[in-house]
This record gives C-alpha cells, sequence and structure tokens, in this order.
C-alpha cells in the first residue's frame, strides 16, 4: 500500500524545485539570429521576449517586410532555443519522463 504521507512529502519536494528552476529560468538567457547578426532577439528561460537589438544596416525603408522576415525568424530562434534550455531544466527534475503539462 502507498504511503500517502510519503506521495505528500514528495509532492511538495517537486514543486519547491520545480518553482526553484522557474526563478532561475527567468535569469538565464538565450538569443536568436538573423541576417547574419544584423537583428537579434533575447529570450529568458520561459520564452518572453528581454530585447530586440537591429543593426542600421538592416534597415531598409524600401524593404520593411525583410525586416519583418529577419525579425520573426530571430524570434523564432530566441523561443525555440528557451523552449529547449526549459525542457533541459526539467528533465532534470523528472528523471528525462515528460508529464503532458509540465512543458
Amino acid at each position: 500500500m502507498i504511503d500517502q504521507n510519503s506521495v505528500r512529502k514528495l509532492q511538495k519536494e517537486l514543486e519547491g524545485r520545480m518553482e526553484r528552476i522557474q526563478d532561475e529560468l527567468k535569469q538565464k538567457t538565450v538569443e536568436g539570429t538573423a541576417g547574419g547578426g544584423a537583428v537579434t532577439v533575447v529570450c529568458n528561460g520561459q520564452s518572453e521576449v528581454i530585447s530586440v537589438s537591429i543593426k542600421p544596416e538592416a534597415v531598409d525603408p524600401d524593404d520593411i517586410e525583410m525586416l519583418q522576415d529577419l525579425v520573426r525568424a530571430a524570434c523564432n530562434q530566441a523561443v525555440e532555443r528557451s523552449k529547449k534550455m526549459h525542457e533541459d531544466a526539467v528533465s532534470g527534475l523528472t528523471g528525462g519522463l515528460h508529464f503532458p503539462g509540465l512543458f
């Protein structure tokens, strides 16, 4: 028979560890770039955009669509890297098991 007190204790411990991981991920950052570094986007480990940098040479008033594409590509890359960082951090907590809704 499963000891309910042990299960509750383990659950509280895991919740505490998950909170610490979330706090750490807020502080860590990743970059996404496009156009050979013309556009750089920085995200934290929770996929929040922290900053966007655009070099002047990337701004062509006659080709706004290109700049939009570069920004979108850099954002997508930064978010993907952020998700990977998050998954790696959480997999240490779960022993590599995937729990739906945890990511």
